[in-house]
């Protein structure tokens, strides 16, 4: 499975992927995007199984770049993992199509009733 993970902190991005590995979820091929329009050029080139993505990100937002996707076709699995929890932002983000939001702080056993069922 490939996962794309968008964030832009690169710091942020090493922690998501050391939690997946946590969670159990090791082995898997990692992509990584600086921000919301890395993340949808890496989505259309790359073909991920899943996007783990920030919500607030220069150039295109997490939100934007799920909303730019569902617009080009795409049903690429999409998650938030971000700082933004607020049912506003929960509802958002479902109705934008997200499968879940993560939201900060998170750990392992966050990551994994989360990711269980979505990847393999």
């Amino acid at each position: 499975m490939k996962i794309l993970i968008a964030d832009d902190s690169r710091v942020m991005r090493q922690i998501v992927i050391r939690t997946l590995r946590q969670a159990g979820f090791d082995g898997h091929d990692i992509v990584e995007a600086e921000d919301g329009r890395d993340a949808y050029d890496k989505v259309k080139s790359e073909s991920p199984d899943l996007v783990l993505s920030d919500w607030n990100m220069p150039n295109m937002t997490g939100i934007e770049c799920l909303e730019a996707l569902r617009n080009s076709g795409s049903t690429v699995p999409f998650g938030f993992v971000t700082s933004e929890g607020s049912a506003e932002m929960r509802d958002k983000a479902a109705s934008a199509g997200a499968l879940f939001l993560i939201a900060k702080p998170f750990n392992e056993e966050t990551f994994a009733d989360q990711l269980s069922g979505v990847i393999a």
